[in-house]
């Protein structure tokens, strides 16, 4: 049985990873500024694909910049439909930035 996946924040790579029994099975790729984080790619290799890691990432990293008062600029298709899916993770997009991600 495999160990629950693990999402570790590869600062060096600018990027968050999801690891599978420590291999890294995706990452969300970003942009980081003093106050705010842009997703611009998100990827699961497709060993992994079908298992809900991209959710899973994707929840866990908004979760950790949440938690940072950082505001969230998601250029990544798979965020951005994230985000739209999951309403109550909206508010960490600038209000006045939601438009332009179709957020409103």
């Amino acid at each position: 049985m495999s160990a629950e996946p693990e999402v570790v924040d590869n600062a060096d790579e600018s990027r968050f990873e999801i690891r599978v029994d420590g291999s890294t099975a995706g990452f969300a790729e970003y942009k980081l500024s003093p106050e705010k984080i842009a997703f611009t790619h998100t990827e699961i290799d497709e060993s992994y694909s079908g298992r809900g890691l991209a959710g899973a990432l994707v929840r866990s990293a908004l979760d950790d910049v949440s938690s940072r008062g950082l505001a969230v600029l998601p250029f990544c298709p798979y965020v951005r439909s994230w985000i739209a899916k999951h309403p109550d993770y909206v508010d960490l997009v600038p209000a006045d930035q939601r438009a332009r991600f179709h957020l409103e």
